[in-house]
């Protein structure tokens, strides 16, 4: 071999390397990159609030797994709190190690003292495990650890604090007109809320919730920590006009644009992030979520995020809007 040959592989060697490392701060680097999205969801009936451009705004977050050191992670999602919204919705995943739960509680803190729903995703009941990144890729269901995590206490403390369990049971609660004009409406705001347990590990019984949200609800939401396909189409079957979820991490490791690879569950990728109708009465929305396990501590064109959600009458928007 000649001594230019030689030297062309060793450079393209070093460039495929240099290339992998770089790709590898990038992608470690994001799982600390917050954002804040917002959507715009057109699912209330006409007549609703007495101004048909007033909205009713949720906080949605998930997929926490959270850590005990990530105190960045801890003051970003405390400091969420200085939004403007009504209703706080978790859709489960809050822990990532067995010490987590004081960080969930202290990033959570200031949002529990707002009206709070929840349900919980197999990562709140056990501990992550090391995963082969082609396994992943590949789509393939994994088996939950054999890790119990102490979720009982994390769930007393939601429920002390004020928040919901929906998990397996329906949720029905008024919130009154925002004394700062934030919708006009001369009766109170109803809202019917059921959920399931996490049907990516089978863990769902929707029977227990059968018969639909309460006739009186303004705003009927399902809540899943998987957006697993049967499970949307129950809820849309029963009369539910929004569906929220997480578990997706957005795909995590996406390609450039947010193009999501695989959604380690039933949804279609299109559908593995953000805001989307599910069928013509129904809207879905899918969180990114704010963490990732500790054995894939990377995220590729897919940051950490939760959501503000805007929910509108329909009409008074010809379609949703994200950003």
């Amino acid at each position: 071999m000649s001594t230019n040959v030689l030297k062309t592989l060793i450079g393209a060697a070093a460039a495929t390397a240099a290339t992998g490392i770089a790709t590898l701060v990038m992608a470690s680097r994001e799982i600390r990159q917050f954002e804040l999205k917002q959507v715009t969801a057109p699912v209330l009936d006409l007549g609703t609030f007495a101004d048909p451009q007033d909205s009713f705004h949720i906080l949605h977050v998930s997929d926490l797994h959270m850590l005990d050191s990530q105190k960045l992670k801890q003051k970003w999602v405390a400091a969420l709190n200085n939004l403007d919204f009504d209703l706080v919705i978790n859709t489960g995943d809050n822990l990532g190690e067995a010490r987590g739960v004081p960080g969930v509680l202290q990033a959570l803190d200031p949002l529990l003292n707002h009206p709070g729903v929840f349900v919980f995703g197999s990562n709140d009941y056990f501990g992550p495990k090391p995963v082969n990144p082609l396994i992943y890729l590949q789509g393939k269901k994994r088996k939950p650890s054999g890790e119990k995590l102490p979720w009982e206490g994390m769930r007393a403390a939601f429920i002390e604090h004020g928040w919901n369990d929906a998990t397996h049971q329906h949720v029905e609660f008024s919130i009154p007109p925002r004394p700062d004009g934030m919708w006009e409406r001369s009766e109170k705001f109803n809202v019917s809320i059921a959920g399931v347990d996490d049907p990516h590990h089978d863990l769902d019984d929707f029977n227990a919730i059968a018969g639909g949200p309460h006739p009186d609800a303004d705003l009927a939401i399902g809540l899943t920590h998987s957006p697993e396909p049967y499970i949307l189409d129950k809820f849309a079957a029963e009369g539910y006009q929004l569906v929220l979820a997480g578990h997706t991490h957005g795909g995590q490791l996406c390609l450039p644009g947010s193009r999501t690879i695989v959604t380690n569950c039933g949804i279609d990728r299109a559908r593995a992030k953000g805001l989307s109708r599910w069928t013509e009465r129904m809207w879905l929305h899918v969180s990114n979520g704010l963490g990732n396990s500790k054995f894939v501590p990377f995220r590729t064109f897919c940051r950490p995020s939760a959501t503000l959600i805007h929910v509108v009458e329909r009409g008074n928007t010809e379609d949703y809007h994200q950003f």
